[in-house]
């Protein structure tokens, strides 16, 4: 496949300069940004990133930067399945919760055996609380009260499924504990949720989420707190960890009382095959223009810059992100 793209873009190379034409109109670098599903926060970090760049972008405008890149960021599985397909080279970043970033570059929990020691951490975004919901009608008010109950624990691959894996593990249970263990994306469980298929949803997601919303607002699921001393040991014994609240009726009118749970960071990670270069494009088109990024997504208000370069990040930075934070004086 490599041969055939090399040779079309010579080919393409040739035409334009047999027309006479720039041909830099043609030197386009493309890269791809692992996200989650459509309706999560990671599909916003991607695009926005993806917008950030492109606003930065020289061509066709009389100022700017010529970078040349070109971005992209789909829909994909989550976290492990970004990081996976950035360690086959099929992806170039991708956002993933901080706990799977340290696990992946330590080859611990489901990275055993598969240590991907050339990931690198770029930034982190926003917080990311575990947030588990249930249906008005399920009787669940604790995580106990999820046995013989239909849950969906989320689709392989995705981060919300491996923390409720390292959630069950915590509490001594088991997916035979559920009458059903269904597998739902995050875009397909509120709506099981709020139509009864389901009894209650696990979801790891910056807050407010617009799903979340729809099924506390719009068909009356209400947030079941995580504080017993299993969460209280995760967060005591693994620095990616932090406990979390979400406050009744600050982003949800229907929450009646405040929530607590744990969560992780939202990170955006790279490979250090990837060029210190585009990196540095990439990480420089995000943080001039900050405010505008800010502005994508109620998660990102507070997003700060010193912040952005630590909290969250087991990985090394990449070089390409460590000659701009340099730049700025931030390291």
């Amino acid at each position: 496949m490599k041969k055939i793209i090399i040779t079309f873009a010579s080919f393409l190379l040739f035409v334009v300069s047999f027309m006479g034409f720039n041909s830099s109109i043609i030197a386009a670098e493309f890269i791809s940004i692992g996200t989650g599903g459509p309706t999560g926060v990671y599909f916003v970090v991607g695009n926005s990133v993806c917008r950030m760049v492109h606003k930065e972008a020289a061509e066709g405008r009389k100022s700017g930067r010529k970078h040349g890149l070109r971005c992209a960021a789909p829909s994909t599985g989550g976290s492990n399945y970004n990081i996976g397909q950035i360690k086959e080279g099929e992806l170039q970043f991708g956002v993933a919760q901080s706990d799977w970033q340290y696990h992946a570059v330590n080859g611990s929990s489901k990275w055993e055996g598969k240590k991907f020691a050339n990931l690198r951490a770029v930034f982190s975004v926003h917080p990311e609380p575990f947030q588990l919901i249930a249906s008005g009608s399920s009787g669940i008010n604790s995580f106990g009260d999820l046995k013989g109950k239909v849950v969906n624990v989320g689709n392989p691959g995705s981060g919300q499924r491996g923390t409720m894996e390292v959630l069950m593990k915590a509490k001594g249970m088991s997916m035979g504990d559920f009458k059903q263990a269904t597998e739902l994306t995050s875009s397909e469980q509120v709506g099981a949720l709020c139509d009864g298929k389901v009894d209650a949803i696990a979801y790891t997601v910056g807050v407010p989420n617009g799903a979340i919303g729809q099924a506390i607002d719009g068909c009356g699921a209400h947030f079941v707190d995580l504080n017993s001393d299993a969460e209280k040991k995760l967060v005591n014994d693994n620095p990616f960890y932090a406990f979390a609240n979400i406050p009744a009726g600050t982003f949800y009118k229907s929450q009646k009382k405040d929530a607590v749970t744990f969560g992780v960071m939202a990170t955006f990670v790279s490979s250090a095959e990837v060029s210190e270069d585009i990196v540095y494009e990439v990480v420089r088109a995000v943080f001039e223009n900050l405010d505008d990024f800010k502005k994508l997504h109620p998660a990102f208000a507070n997003l700060d810059p010193k912040q952005m370069i630590s909290n969250g990040l087991s990985a090394p930075l990449h070089k390409g992100a460590v000659k701009y934070y340099k730049e700025q004086g931030w390291m």
